[in-house]
């Protein structure tokens, strides 16, 4: 009953939410107008604001971005000794430094280290929060670039990255940061500078007692599906989600744009149906995904839960199982990986459900963009596989989809499986990385120590962050690895998405006939969801029978 309350609630928050909140920045990215702040930026940095960038272009601006944001990050975590607030703290090594740039700029937010205990106020603030605003803010105008180039009008340009990143950050994300901040102050997340307090405990001991800036990053962290928490505890730690209430809204906060999205997309392709076909089979996945993970908690499978009544290790009591599934299922069918819980002490079938949850690719809903324009990938996939059977050459909104734009799609999906898969025989196969790998990382052997890893390139290969807890990731090779893994993870398939955004917007869209495969319908819904299943059920099959199904078996 609890469970089906907190299910409706989130529902309806959602349903309430989407369609001013897709409307809003439908209009965001289609106006004219340039606001005061927005265009006194675009003269500090040499912007024109009117000039649009061809596919090419407009990669070119992703990179150097992306990479100009990894050196100011890594250089602010090695200058932190020199910070005010920094804590006291040293600069952590090199390679920690460069994994956890790499990890924010990618709106992963993996965390190797205890940030607590590894960065001051200043080094999150500066370095992780803001690179929480400008990664969601980049995967809303890739997708959004796509976005146009399905428009129906044949076009030479995508838009203007600049523009819509400044748009995305300054019109989107902070207006919805600050509100959502509010609403968690109000519930009693922490908003402060002080520095740790130790106090006497009841027994005679001393105890630490952290503070910080975390109301802030807090809401960008769910706003923009990032996930990275400023306690190692993230949402389970009671200064960041003090309640069954606030972890709720908190739920809603990283859902929120994701869901809205495809009515951003039914917008600005002049066909709102569109839109809708794509959220449903986002909410039928996700509901599935919610339903099967809460229902292997409850059945509290295995000796240690059997033996007591319930699986609850792991999760905090003021959740309970319901209320951490939730979590789980959402912060990992987003890109979100924040947790209230440690995803290594669910059942075998629950956190193999939590793996699965990112395999598919994490597009029900997906991350802020990225699920959007991974759900377009799946879509003229499925468009593909539908002409096929029909025979008929493929079309989506009206744009032929030729032998280009098929192998860009295909391979901008494969790009995570296949980085998946190659990290692990690596980690496995290597001896030395073997070696390195089971007697400094993993915390258990067998199929939950292969979930262990299994897991942490799975979380990193689809920028997802979260964790199994029981991997210690912070050596030399895991660091080089994860790193190169998110990297390449995230930069690759939106070079990928942006090159089949150029060769589509070149395109002008044929009038619908007889035989056209209408993509509005509850049968295109179906289809999607199928194609979505089908791709990530034989690409990860094996390895999930090696961890997760081994063990619960």
């Amino acid at each position: 009953m609890l469970f089906a309350a907190q299910l409706g609630t989130i529902a309806l928050a959602l349903a309430l939410i989407h369609r001013p909140l897709g409307h809003a920045m439908a209009l965001a990215y289609t106006s004219r107008r340039h606001l005061r702040l927005e265009r006194w930026l675009y003269r500090a940095f040499g912007v024109d604001p009117d000039a649009e960038q061809s596919a090419g272009a407009y990669i070119r601006s992703v990179i150097v971005f992306s990479l100009i944001g990894i050196v100011l990050v890594v250089a602010i975590q090695l200058a932190q000794p020199l910070l005010p607030w920094s804590l006291g703290l040293p600069a952590p090594r090199v390679d920690l430094a460069l994994n956890t740039a790499i990890s924010f700029v990618t709106n992963t937010n993996w965390q190797s280290y205890s940030p607590e205990l590894t960065l001051g106020y200043t080094a999150q603030a500066l370095g992780l929060a803001v690179q929480n605003f400008l990664s969601a803010a980049v995967g809303l105008s890739v997708a959004v670039a796509l976005f146009r180039a399905l428009a129906p009008a044949a076009r030479e340009t995508l838009g203007s990255f600049w523009v819509d990143l400044t748009r995305g950050t300054l019109r989107i994300l902070l207006p919805l940061s600050f509100a959502a901040a509010v609403v968690l102050l109000i519930g009693g997340v922490v908003q402060n500078l002080t520095a740790p307090l130790e106090v006497a405990t009841l027994t005679g001991g001393t105890q630490s007692i952290p503070g910080g800036p975390v109301a802030s990053q807090e809401a960008i962290k769910l706003i923009g599906t990032n996930g990275g928490g400023f306690f190692n505890a993230n949402s389970s730690h009671p200064f960041e989600n003090p309640s069954a209430a606030i972890s709720l809204a908190q739920i809603v906060l990283f859902l929120a744009i994701p869901f809205s999205l495809p009515r951003t997309f039914g917008e600005i392709v002049g066909q709102p149906r569109q839109g809708r076909a794509i959220v449903g089979a986002m909410a039928i996945m996700a509901t599935v995904s919610v339903v099967l993970m809460t229902a292997a908690e409850l059945a509290a499978a295995g000796s240690a839960p059997a033996a007591a009544g319930a699986a609850l290790e792991g999760k905090e009591l003021r959740f309970g199982i319901p209320g951490s599934t939730l979590y789980a299922s959402a912060t990992t069918l987003t890109s979100t990986g924040s947790v209230n819980s440690m995803h290594s002490s669910y059942t075998a079938f629950g956190g193999g459900m939590a793996m699965l949850n990112m395999m598919l690719g994490e597009v029900a809903p997906g991350g802020v963009g990225s699920g959007m324009y991974g759900m377009l990938l799946l879509g003229i996939i499925a468009v593909f596989l539908a002409g096929l059977m029909i025979g008929r050459t493929p079309e989506y909104l009206g744009k032929q989809l030729g032998p280009r734009e098929m192998g860009l799609a295909s391979a901008a999906v494969i790009v995570s499986p296949a980085l998946v898969l190659i990290g692990m025989a690596l980690s496995l196969a290597v001896a030395g990385l073997r070696e390195s790998v089971i007697g400094e990382s993993l915390l258990s052997d067998g199929a939950h120590g292969f979930s262990e890893l299994l897991y942490a390139f799975t979380s990193a290969a689809n920028n997802n962050g979260s964790a199994f807890a029981g991997l210690t990731a912070n050596t030399l090779w895991l660091n080089l690895a994860l790193g190169a893994a998110m990297l390449v993870g995230r930069l690759a398939p939106i070079v990928l998405v942006l090159m089949l955004a150029g060769s589509l917007a070149a395109r002008r869209a044929l009038p619908e006939t007889s035989g056209t495969l209408p993509t509005h319908t509850p049968l295109f819904t179906g289809l999607l969801i199928g194609t979505t299943l089908i791709i990530s059920a034989l690409t990860y099959a094996p390895a999930l029978a090696l961890g997760p199904l081994a063990e619960g078996l």
